[in-house]
């Protein structure tokens, strides 16, 4: 069984910066999709970025241009910088990973995971 720990939430004000981290203990990642959700109270778990074996990163709508995916395989681990955060970017962020057949793209869809993290906490006051 995948375990996932993510790191680096917090409490910050409007504008601020964060950088989550997430490390996997699994034999290997380097074929894995990777990705980054996030959980407000009372709405659904949003993927918000999402990383394929090739680095090819892609960002929700509400995220694009703030934050930026990465990843180093060697560590087997996801990160998440967080820039010019905003209030409705508070919630709990998750990191998930799974394998994908080559030639699939990474899906921003929760059910496209079976590895997840706890979450961390991340908060933004205007």
């Amino acid at each position: 069984q995948a375990r996932l720990a993510e790191s680096g939430g917090g409490a910050v004000q409007f504008g601020g910066s964060l950088k989550l981290s997430c490390s996997a203990s699994l034999y290997t990642t380097s074929r894995f999709c990777m990705a980054w959700f996030r959980r407000v109270p009372g709405k659904d778990r949003e993927g918000l970025a999402t990383i394929d074996r090739l680095s090819e990163p892609k960002y929700a709508d509400s995220v694009n241009g703030r934050f930026t995916i990465s990843r180093d395989n060697n560590k087997k681990a996801v990160f998440l910088p967080m820039n010019d955060l905003r209030p409705e970017d508070t919630g709990t962020y998750y990191c998930a990973v799974d394998a994908v057949d080559d030639h699939l793209p990474c899906s921003p869809a929760n059910d496209a995971y079976r590895y997840w993290g706890q979450g961390t906490q991340v908060t933004v006051s205007s």
